[in-house]
């Protein structure tokens, strides 16, 4: 009966977690109760799926979370702190072994931050590179737009002709293979 009583006061809604409230260092170590969570939970907060925190956990990123007496994932705020650092660092596209790296500085504050420095510049010049290679992409695609410039049937359409064309000259075997052809 009682069990009852304390079901029916209670509302049946989810409560969200916010993992950032007031957020400082020091309160990674002192975790109320209330502020454990589920990884469903976690998931919903952090904005991501089950099975990236899952994929996270098995590649080392996230510390295992406890577990209850029913087997149940239990995290806390230092889970959804982390978390949060390694989705941004997916946001600024860093690479797991790059994040892999800046959580090894992050756990050890009192190390030298110059591998991370070095990291940063490295990551910066893959951008850069990339940002070169989508601007080649870019002026490819003017350039096949720009045969294509008035609404035609698509029998004579300069885009699908432009491909076609490119399609055929194109090797698109694996580089090794295309080696192999001109042997």
């Amino acid at each position: 009966m009682r069990r009852l009583e304390r079901h029916s006061s209670q509302p049946r809604a989810m409560k969200f977690f916010d993992p950032w409230p007031n957020w400082k260092p020091s309160s990674r170590i002192r975790v109320k109760q209330e502020h454990k969570m589920k990884i469903g939970q976690l998931a919903q907060a952090a904005g991501t799926q089950v099975e990236t925190i899952r994929y996270y956990e098995r590649e080392g990123l996230l510390p295992l979370a406890g577990r209850t007496e029913a087997n149940y994932r239990v995290y806390d705020q230092s889970h959804a702190h982390r978390l949060a650092f390694i989705r941004h660092c997916r946001c600024l596209d860093m690479t797991l072994d790059e994040i892999r790296v800046l959580l090894k500085y992050k756990d050890a504050p009192q190390d030298n931050c110059g591998e991370v420095d070095q990291l940063l510049d490295a990551h910066i010049g893959h951008v850069t590179q990339r940002i070169k290679e989508l601007k080649v992409l870019q002026k490819a695609l003017r350039a096949l737009r720009s045969g294509c410039p008035v609404d035609e049937v698509a029998a004579n359409c300069g885009v699908l002709s432009g491909l076609n064309l490119a399609a055929r000259a194109h090797d698109h075997r694996p580089a090794s293979r295309a080696l192999t052809r001109l042997r």
